[in-house]
């Protein structure tokens, strides 16, 4: 199976400023995706960014970097399908023709081992799915803990059951997608509206690999869970 890596990695962020070249044990966080996703036998890794010191970084751990992110799609606002779909119409011009999958290898999850990977682009191989998505059991259900605050301040849950819940265990499991890894159809992402309009299939991973940087908190426990798995 043709598959082709894509880091989305653009220069701005809100939550964390410079996220993506922020060192993570004496490496930016773009650099851990890039290796991460060679490691796990995608020979080659494009870099999606508006950033040339991003560029930079990504190009030292052997990335490919072939085009500049339009600035409409640099934005906190630009929806990351978008980016996904940018890439795959720049290969389209460039190869003339699309690869098998796209693996989508974000930045922002540098604990994950790069079996993750493998095991999302098996799952995408074995299947019928238009898109792999990762995901971890989730720490909150909506069906017992997780609450919306009304205008008055009155809280209730965000799924309301049939009878009461009183214990974790009686709720139906739900997880959380991680931004471990992403595998998607090609075509898919250039025909349709989003990742939930396909048959969308799942893969566990450990919590432990799957935090997801946002802010300087999640980074900080990132940095914690790293240096306990080193020790």
């Amino acid at each position: 199976m043709n598959t082709i890596a894509l880091v989305c990695a653009r220069g701005g962020s809100k939550g964390l400023p410079g996220k993506n070249l922020r060192p993570f044990r004496g490496r930016p966080l773009v650099a851990h995706a890039v290796a991460q996703a060679r490691a796990a036998g995608l020979a080659r890794v494009l870099v999606s960014t508006d950033d040339e010191a991003i560029a930079d970084a990504a190009r030292a751990e052997g990335a490919d970097v072939p085009f500049v992110r339009p600035a409409e799609l640099a934005t906190d606002r630009a929806s990351e399908w978008l980016v996904w779909r940018h890439a795959l119409e720049h290969l389209l011009r460039t190869d003339g023709a699309l690869p098998d999958a796209l693996v989508v290898v974000p930045p922002t999850a540098p604990l994950r081992d790069p079996s993750d990977i493998e095991r999302a682009i098996a799952a995408f191989a074995a299947g019928d799915a238009d898109v792999v998505v990762t995901v971890t059991a989730a720490h909150r259900n909506p069906w017992f803990n997780m609450v919306t605050l009304d205008d008055d301040g009155r809280a209730r849950l965000v799924n309301t059951p049939a009878g009461t819940i009183v214990r974790r265990q009686d709720v139906p499991v739900v997880h959380d997608m991680t931004t471990v890894a992403y595998v998607a159809r090609p075509a898919f992402v250039l025909e349709a509206s989003g990742l939930f309009a396909g048959r969308v299939h799942a893969v566990e991973v450990p919590p432990e690999r799957a935090i997801d940087i946002d802010t300087l908190l999640d980074f900080r426990i990132a940095e914690c869970l790293a240096a306990e798995c080193a020790a």
